[in-house]
């Protein structure tokens, strides 16, 4: 069922499992009723009225639009009084909708111009009498029976039957068997409200929107996902001296391109939006007549049908006044304390807040004031440059003029399109240890202070090593291994001793296990035999050299993932698809890795670097060698049985987990999670308890937030460290500094900057490093993560293990454990 353009035409009649009884609405007493209630002329239109006849608007919601749908009105065309044209009345009757009859092709075609019906049902059995295919034409002629669905009542199968394509040709939705049982007009009504009916309704209040584009100041363009021009509206005609007819069909490569951008100004906005991720910024536009106007220009890709990009709308402001901008500006700067100041004694707006501004435009301007909307992002709990600007910014709009309230707009338009979101720091002698590991982490590296290059080379994927290849399967992992995972379940299993049962191997011991608990071969159809060879030559391209980013680590973070996977909100909130997307995402999100931050592969000109622009290097590798290993053979090939749409989905979800490990967007993510989600189910558990389940299922299951909780779920389960046991916190604290150690001295050796001089092997103090990363990194997180997942004993852990880190530093100790007694 849907519109016009993609009709449905159906012969199947589901019947309505209601308390009535076909026998207590016999076509007899219905004809009864019809004649009494119809009197005049049989020829005419005449409304049959049910006798407890309500009007009643039904709320229908449409994208951000609340609609009210009317009574339904239905027009039926039967030339004669028989007992299918009753079963319908009967049906009208019974689903309260308006219903008018007409005989001849004249009344109906008089009747639907009195009252543009919603709903036409036209008998298509008896050709002597009228022709449906005729009338139906007639009626589609008129403009106004655009969004009127009109059925076919048509004969048999074993009698002469019309063809679908006449049908359609014709102008009719749909086509409905005779069945001059009642129940079975009933339930043929009722799926038509909710069908056609129901869509052609939406449909017709696109008209408000279109008229609201057509009306609009500012510069709108719609393209296809190919960016092939469909409409432009009036604005964007007298602003670039087009008309429609020369743009719309023509793909925007071939519309005249100003020389005053960027060189790579295309290339960037290209990049941004076929990622689905909204580009705005300044563009100049060629008019027709050759002119160049620099434009504020917001394009916003529209997901449709299928999770894909459908649609590219551009909104274009042109900037003529630079003048008056740049006095606005200066104004504001002036002003924004004193408003600031006022605001304090003003009552403040409180609750979920956005950063979009809204537009206000009417005849007299001098009289008007803009005031966006306060942003959500007003109350984040890590207060980071970008919330301070944006509540300035805020403050200064409530009482500012028009020109100056428009400035400030495009400077919080400018400001969406920036990642500001990293807490600042205080200065390196106040924090060293925070300072270098922030550097370390989350920078794509320093530029080369020497002329020596690290050549770390893209390598060729190990293969299973020979001794590996004996097949593994549950039944056949050996009783010490066995025995080392009976509580993998538990939060406190202890990976290093599967570490060392295994020889080093646990991700694929471990990995079976949780894979098999999770039912992951029977979801991608996969035999066992292929998911052991997939985790043996996943297990093989991880460094087993490297003293943390090893397979220990996977096998770690693949059990953390299980976990949290298992609690009960997550649950909520994930698909079965997501949970294997989490699960192969933790298997693989670090293969290959080379011991090394992105920074120093940046530093080092990295082949990696190089081939990833030195953004998100390490992630990136991780991600496409994944892949690259699992297609290139057969035998461990997960994904060879799946349904081509299901695998780009669940692929699209692995790289995206994989991509958010890193740590140049941490803030942004833990900031995005808290905004969209915790703060809304809080606002839901203060205003009534635990909240309204269908309200919280709405949070919880919206694409977007499924993808927050899947980023967030791993990025917890990947630097969980510090919520472990103690034991097995300072194991994984004494593994990873010596890795940085490593690398400090490698840079040394190599002549390199040295990205986190605290690392140094013979000065570093392993607690006050600890301490910093719990407090810069790890304590916003877990809160956020448990007042979702729910995780006291995470806490518990955190909370001790600060403590002990806490104590060895204020013993100025630098080692990992006390001196013994």
């Amino acid at each position: 069922m849907g519109c016009a353009s993609s009709i449905h035409i159906s012969d199947r009649v589901v019947y309505h499992s209601g308390k009535e009884s076909e026998e207590s609405h016999s076509p007899q007493q219905t004809n009864t009723t019809q004649q009494s209630q119809q009197q005049g002329n049989p020829a005419q239109g005449l409304p049959i009225k049910p006798s407890s006849c309500k009007t009643t608007l039904t709320e229908v919601q449409f994208g951000p639009m609340k609609l009210y749908e009317d009574q339904l009105q239905v027009l039926l065309v039967f030339a004669k009084e028989d007992s299918q044209s009753n079963g319908f009345c009967w049906a009208c009757e019974k689903a309260n909708f308006k219903c008018s009859i007409a005989r001849t092709p004249e009344s109906a075609l008089e009747c639907f111009l009195e009252k543009h019906h919603d709903l036409i049902i036209i008998d298509h059995r008896h050709s002597r009498y009228f022709d449906a295919e005729a009338l139906c034409r007639s009626i589609r002629a008129v403009n106004s029976s655009e969004n009127t669905v009109i059925v076919a009542v048509v004969k048999r199968p074993d009698r002469e039957e019309a063809t679908l394509m006449s049908l359609i040709a014709a102008g009719f939705n749909r086509r409905y068997v005779e069945n001059a049982n009642m129940m079975a007009c009933y339930n043929e009504l009722i799926q038509l409200e909710h069908g056609e009916v129901r869509a052609q309704f939406k449909l017709r209040a696109c008209n408000a929107i279109f008229t609201a584009l057509e009306q609009s100041q500012e510069a709108i363009e719609i393209t296809s996902e190919d960016q092939v021009i469909q409409y432009v509206n009036p604005a964007y005609e007298s602003i670039m001296g087009y008309q429609k007819g020369e743009l719309i069909g023509k793909e925007i490569i071939e519309v005249p391109k100003s020389e005053k951008n960027k060189p790579d100004l295309l290339e960037t906005i290209n990049s941004c939006i076929r990622k689905g991720k909204e580009w705005q910024g300044i563009y100049y536009a060629k008019k027709k007549n050759g002119d160049s106007v620099q434009q504020n220009v917001k394009i916003t890709p529209v997901i449709g049908q299928g999770g894909k990009i459908r649609h590219y709308v551009s909104i274009n402001r042109p900037l003529n006044d630079n003048n008056k901008t740049e006095k606005s500006s200066d104004r504001v700067q002036a002003e924004s304390q004193t408003d600031i100041q006022s605001c304090k004694h003003k009552d403040r707006r409180k609750g979920s807040l956005d950063v979009r501004s809204t537009t206000s435009r009417g005849s007299d301007g001098s009289s008007q004031r803009r005031h966006s909307s306060m942003a959500r992002i007003h109350s984040m709990t890590i207060e980071a440059p970008i919330t301070k600007v944006i509540n300035i910014i805020n403050a200064a709009q409530e009482s500012s003029p028009m020109p100056v309230a428009e400035a400030l707009d495009r400077v919080l338009e400018i400001l969406r399109t920036t990642e500001l979101y990293s807490p600042q720091l205080g200065t390196k002698e106040e924090d060293p240890h925070t300072n270098d590991l922030v550097g370390g982490l989350m920078t794509d590296g320093l530029r080369r202070l020497s002329g020596n290059e690290y050549i770390f080379s893209t390598k060729q994927p190990h293969h299973i090593p020979s001794h590996l290849t004996t097949p593994l399967s549950l039944n056949d992992i050996p009783p010490r291994v066995a025995q080392t995972m009976e509580n993998e379940d538990s939060w406190d299993f202890d990976i290093f001793n599967l570490e060392a049962a295994t020889i080093k191997r646990p991700l694929t011991f471990l990995g079976l296990k949780i894979f098999s608990r999770f039912g992951v071969c029977e979801f991608l159809s996969c035999p066992e035999a292929t998911l052991r060879s997939w985790l043996q030559v996943i297990e093989a391209n991880y460094h087993s050299s490297n003293s943390y980013h090893n397979s220990s680590h996977a096998a770690d973070v693949l059990h953390a993932t299980a976990y949290f996977l298992c609690k009960e909100r997550v649950k909520q909130s994930l698909d079965p698809i997501d949970e294997v997307a989490a699960l192969i995402a933790a298997t693989v999100h670090d293969v290959d890795h080379p011991g090394r931050t992105n920074s120093f592969l940046c530093n080092a000109g990295s082949e990696l670097a190089i081939l990833y622009n030195d953004t998100a290097v390490l992630e990136s590798h991780h991600a496409a060698l994944a892949f690259q290993i699992t297609t290139r053979d057969d035998k461990c090939n997960i994904f060879k049985n799946m349904e081509r749409n299901e695998y780009r989905t669940l692929r699209q979800a692995i790289i995206d987990m994989v991509l958010a490990t890193e740590m140049t967007k941490h803030f942004e993510h833990v900031n995005k999670f808290v905004n969209s989600i915790n703060k809304p189910l809080a606002a839901l558990e203060e205003n009534g308890g635990n909240g309204d389940e269908e309200s919280v299922k709405g949070i919880l299951t919206t694409p977007e937030n499924r993808i927050l909780v899947k980023r967030m779920l791993i990025k917890c389960a990947d630097i969980s460290n510090p919520c472990r046991p103690l034991e097995l916190c300072i194991e994984w604290a004494g593994r990873i500094s010596e890795e940085y150690f490593a690398q400090t001295d490698e840079e040394k050796r190599q002549g390199l900057p040295v990205v986190m001089p605290v690392f140094d092997r013979n000065t570093c103090s392993i607690p006050k490093s600890q301490i910093s990363f719990i407090d810069y990194f790890i304590t916003d997180m877990f809160d956020a993560w448990d007042a979702f997942a729910d995780l006291p004993n995470l806490m518990q852990h955190l909370d001790n293990n600060y403590k002990y880190w806490k104590g060895l530093d204020e013993r100025k100790l630098h080692s990992l454990r006390p001196p013994p007694e």
